[in-house]
């Protein structure tokens, strides 16, 4: 039995800026447990502003939004931060890793975040995400030390530190070259065959999307395929 890991249904959002606008139109969709989904469209077609509202950093829209089962609306800021950080992973195209600290700190701070750990266990954990993308060697390089590529890598190793159900990404190869681009869905397509991993991730890279399980294609604000 396949479990759905999220679930929209019905989701429309309006911008008043100035005037009333709709940008999301009726997105109802969802993803499995071990799916490797891609959404793609124009920019502008409203990719961004879903994953917002997917991530629950968005409140404000119509319509419903399960994650792992459980109903988003009407939670508390609090209870939504929590599912965030123990439910989601994310990796954006900007790695926000904080230069000051360690690579094997950067990936220790959601799971010391979380306080489900001990802190020898969250260093542990961080350890064995960083040897799974075979950058362990790295750990202790500050991050400002660290080239585009070995950002990212590290920046998905933060992302699985407190076993996410999703990893969701939002142009998380826009910023790579080829090369690096490929390591990436390389280490997303591992994630998915051998940790069963669901990942959704807005891309406009159309080889990235093609080698993906699915494609939401979506058009002014629409699935349109």
């Amino acid at each position: 039995m396949t479990k759905t890991v999220l679930q929209s249904t019905n989701i429309n959002k309006y911008f008043k800026d100035p005037v009333l606008s709709q940008v999301l139109k009726d997105i109802s969709f969802s993803v499995d447990q071990g799916e490797f989904v891609s959404i793609t469209g124009k920019s502008g077609c409203g990719k961004s502003t879903l994953l917002y509202i997917l991530s629950t950093m968005d409140t404000d829209y119509e319509g419903d939004l399960r994650i792992d089962g459980d109903l988003m609306r009407g939670k508390t800021e609090a209870e939504l931060a929590r599912i965030r950080n123990e439910k989601i992973g994310f990796v954006f195209q900007f790695h926000y890793l904080l230069n000051e600290f360690t690579v094997l700190k950067n990936v220790m701070l959601p799971g010391l975040k979380l306080k489900k750990y001990s802190e020898t266990e969250v260093e542990h954990r961080a350890m064995e995400r960083l040897k799974t993308l075979g950058i362990d060697a790295l750990a202790l390089k500050k991050a400002n030390q660290l080239s585009g590529g070995e950002k990212q890598r590290v920046a998905i190793a933060r992302a699985l530190i407190n076993d996410p159900i999703i990893i969701m990404g939002d142009e998380p190869t826009g910023n790579l070259d080829k090369k690096n681009s490929d390591i990436v869905f390389d280490i997303f397509k591992q994630l998915c065959a051998e940790y069963k991993q669901t990942l959704l991730i807005v891309t406009h890279d159309q080889s990235f999307a093609e080698n993906t399980h699915r494609i939401i294609e979506m058009e002014d604000g629409r699935i349109i395929g």
